[in-house]
């Protein structure tokens, strides 16, 4: 035995070549498995280049959405104040509706009690007028008469029963309404009304103006008496007559808004006149 036998070698024990082989290909594996993370890292590092050139379209969409989502909620918005401003419109409409019935109903109440006032009042002026007809008619039977009077335009009734009757006739029928072709008892024209008076002295008139104008002796403007006829145009075209009652006034009737009254020549001079009494 060596003297150094008993001594502990230090050297390291030589490795198999199985045990090298095998380290070396594992060292070899965990090469290949880095070259390959590597490659997909490089691969992979390129990768968000085309994701980044996505985004701004997805970034488009969703804004065209909100822009949409924007105009529908605006136009709810719209829809919603339209149709309270609809709402609000009708409401006063109504209001104003019902205002301008309730006027409406006012005024027509108004308007007949007007009417009944009126229809009233008429009824007591032709009841008081039938009286005085009746009182005319009495008195023209017993025979009376007027004053004498051959003056001209200041000359009062003559002395004739007969021209008494014929203006105390007419002066019956003022407030009587102007209606055209009318002849009686509350309503006239102006040719119906000489007609009907002069009838009550027992003369016959033609019905119409023109021939009124022509159907007694012609008399001059400045010589007229008391019941002489008047008449305005032209004699056998007249277009309106009346009867001269004196003092320079004339009864007739007028048109539909004067009806049966007593007028001033001055005011509305004649063109010539007629004496059937």
């Amino acid at each position: 035995m060596s003297h150094t036998a008993h001594i502990p070698s230090h050297r390291k024990p030589r490795r198999s070549a199985s045990k090298i082989a095998l380290r070396a290909g594992v060292a070899g594996g965990v090469l290949s498995t880095l070259a390959v993370a590597a490659a997909a890292g490089t691969a992979n590092a390129a990768e968000p280049v085309s994701e980044t050139i996505e985004m701004p379209t997805l970034t488009a969409d969703l804004s065209a959405q909100i822009a949409q989502s924007a105009d529908a909620t605006q136009q709810a918005a719209d829809t919603y104040e339209s149709r309270a401003e609809q709402d609000a419109a009708a409401a006063k409409a109504a209001k104003q509706a019902k205002e301008d019935q309730a006027q409406a109903e006012k005024k027509a109440e108004a308007k007949r009690k007007a009417e009944a006032a009126a229809e009233k009042k008429a009824e007591e002026e032709r009841a008081s007028r039938a009286t005085e007809r009746t009182t005319l008619s009495t008195q023209s039977t017993s025979g009376s008469s007027t004053s004498a009077s051959t003056s001209a335009s200041d000359s009062v009734a003559p002395a004739s029963g007969s021209v008494g009757t014929v203006i105390s006739f007419l002066k019956a029928q003022l407030g009587d309404a102007y209606v055209m072709g009318a002849s009686g008892p509350n309503a006239w024209d102006c040719s119906s009304l000489v007609q009907a008076a002069f009838k009550q002295a027992g003369v016959d008139l033609p019905r119409v103006s023109q021939d009124q104008s022509v159907a007694g002796t012609p008399v001059s403007l400045s010589n007229i008496q008391v019941g002489d006829i008047l008449y305005w145009g032209g004699a056998g075209s007249a277009y309106h007559v009346g009867v001269y009652i004196g003092n320079g006034q004339y009864l007739d009737a007028a048109n539909p808004s004067k009806g049966v009254v007593i007028q001033d020549l001055s005011g509305y001079p004649a063109s010539g006149a007629v004496r059937v009494l």
